[in-house]
């Protein structure tokens, strides 16, 4: 009896909305509906730069929910709902769970609706694709703070290309701050982080030189206005040295850059976190000049608002 009914609240017309059983507390914080769209649907985990994934074009519902309390994990709340879309006769692509989906790298390759209708913890958040006959393909995201829980659902009825590569340089946001503290506060929460390209390091030091910088005096803004968020600042280098030292001297970078904030903007510490990722996001190609120096960066990580 409980198949046929999860089978009944499932089984819609393709042009239909899908009606998930979600906890009581869940509310509705965002729900569009594209007739004619396209979305990439990943396919695997995110690995040496590519996320694998299928092109559909079709019919896009895009939905969130929040639900609020701190007593269920990112896996109570997937459970359940992957448990609903097999009755329903959807085959599970895909699944995986923060850093084996690839960490932060995977979470920015994919499309996230905007804050504050989805929140995503990069240290906690599960993900799944799945698909029902050849044009029927959902996929799940699932974080939560440390006061909510949050789903999005992405769901397609169309036609699915073959496999494509994953996103190239040139068509990922290029997260260059204007220097103003709305421009930050558009990227971090449009899309999750956003680059401190105006920040100066002497060559091969890991101190952040003297001065002021917009987009510290930006992202200061930012953290008054919001005082609840945390972040993470993440340090990345090019391609030239070690993988270990280069690792270490970005997260050093990063740390200094906390340290700033803190002294001169009067940003508590325990609200930043220091990261060093080396050479292994790179945003532009290592075998020249103008793209070593794209990829030795500081990037601020938008992990949560509440």
């Amino acid at each position: 009896m409980l198949r046929a009914i999860l089978a009944l609240l499932l089984s819609v017309a393709p042009a239909a909305a899908l009606e998930l059983g979600l906890p009581s507390n869940a509310r509705v914080t965002a729900e569009t509906v594209s007739s004619l769209d396209s979305y990439r649907l990943p396919t695997g985990r995110y690995d040496a730069g590519n996320l694998p994934a299928r092109v559909i074009e079709g019919r896009v519902e895009r939905r969130a929910w929040r639900i609020d309390g701190q007593g269920l994990t990112t896996m109570q709340i997937l459970g359940p709902l992957r448990t609903q879309l097999e009755y329903a006769g959807y085959d599970i692509l895909f699944e995986c769970a923060d850093t084996v989906c690839g960490g932060f790298d995977f979470r920015f390759e994919i499309e996230v609706l905007p804050a504050p209708a989805m929140y995503i913890s990069l240290s906690d958040f599960r993900f799944l694709s799945a698909r029902k006959d050849a044009q029927d393909h959902i996929t799940l995201l699932v974080s939560r703070t440390g006061n909510a829980g949050y789903v999005q659902l992405v769901r397609v009825t169309g036609e699915a290309a073959e496999n494509v590569p994953g996103v190239s340089v040139s068509d990922k946001p290029d997260g260059n701050l204007d220097g103003g503290a709305t421009g930050v506060a558009q990227l971090l929460v449009a899309q999750g982080y956003a680059v401190l390209s105006d920040l100066d390091f002497g060559t091969g030091s890991s101190e952040l030189s003297e001065g002021s910088y917009a987009s510290l005096s930006a992202l200061a803004a930012f953290m008054q206005d919001n005082p609840q968020a945390r972040i993470a600042l993440v340090g990345h280098t090019d391609a030239v040295g070690a993988l270990d030292g280069n690792i270490a001297l970005s997260r050093r970078r990063a740390a200094s850059v906390l340290e700033r904030l803190a002294e001169s903007y009067d940003v508590p510490r325990e609200r930043m976190a220091a990261e060093g990722m080396g050479y292994l996001s790179p945003v532009a190609p290592n075998t020249t000049a103008a793209g070593r120096e794209a990829n030795r960066r500081v990037e601020v990580v938008l992990l949560n608002t509440e």
